[in-house]
């Protein structure tokens, strides 16, 4: 009588369910979501920038390096951020964008040195640098609802490492597109704008993260 009741149980509780879609490997998810946004982030960069000057500008194997480490650090922090969505994947992969990031740091500074203390000139210590972080800004937000719809399936039992990890991600990204529209080297005012938007996509992500679980 026990397992009869036991089976009418299992029956009745599962009566109508239909057939979970199991997700693709994180691996995959970020490599569709980064395809579908570099298609359009390439579009715009293709319409509204200056190519022509941002290759001049990026000759130099220092900016190449710089902008390099700067795309690195987004598309490595979304590729960390799917596997952090899933409960079987390591918790080390929140680590993964810190060398890429270190570097993207490391050469932005090295820019700031040739101007002696790293202010730049008199007349232009602060330049386009609110531009610039109203820049990052405005395309972080977009790009990390797009992401944290993606996110979001995966219900993370541990959202907080998710969302920073996303908005590095995101923040970075946004941050080398900036590169097409930046047609002068970095103040150290202006390197502590984009550092200060970035912490702030990021704080404003965590603060979020509930959106996630």
């Amino acid at each position: 009588m026990e397992k009869r009741n036991t089976e009418q149980l299992i029956e009745s509780l599962s009566r109508g369910l239909a057939p979970v879609r199991p997700l693709l490997p994180p691996a995959r998810r970020a490599a569709l979501w980064l395809a579908a946004v570099g298609l359009l982030i390439g579009v715009v960069v293709l319409r509204f920038a200056d190519l022509a000057a941002f290759a001049v500008r990026f000759a130099g194997p220092r900016m190449a390096l710089e902008a390099a480490a700067t795309l690195l650090t987004g598309v490595t922090a979304v590729v960390a951020a799917f596997h952090l969505s899933l409960p079987d994947r390591s918790s080390l992969w929140r680590y993964a964008p810190l060398p890429p990031l270190a570097l993207w740091i490391a050469t932005s500074g090295l820019g700031c040195l040739q101007y002696g203390l790293g202010l730049g000139p008199p007349a232009h210590r602060i330049g386009e640098s609110t531009h610039c972080f109203a820049f990052i800004i405005g395309v972080s937000v977009p790009l990390t609802v797009l992401l944290y719809a993606v996110l979001r399936r995966a219900r993370p039992l541990d959202p907080f490492p998710v969302a920073l990890t996303a908005a590095l991600g995101v923040a970075a990204l946004a941050a080398f597109v900036l590169q097409f529209f930046h047609h002068f080297d970095v103040t150290a005012i202006d390197l502590g704008l984009h550092m200060a938007a970035v912490l702030c996509v990021v704080a404003v992500a965590g603060a979020s993260r509930r959106v996630l679980a």
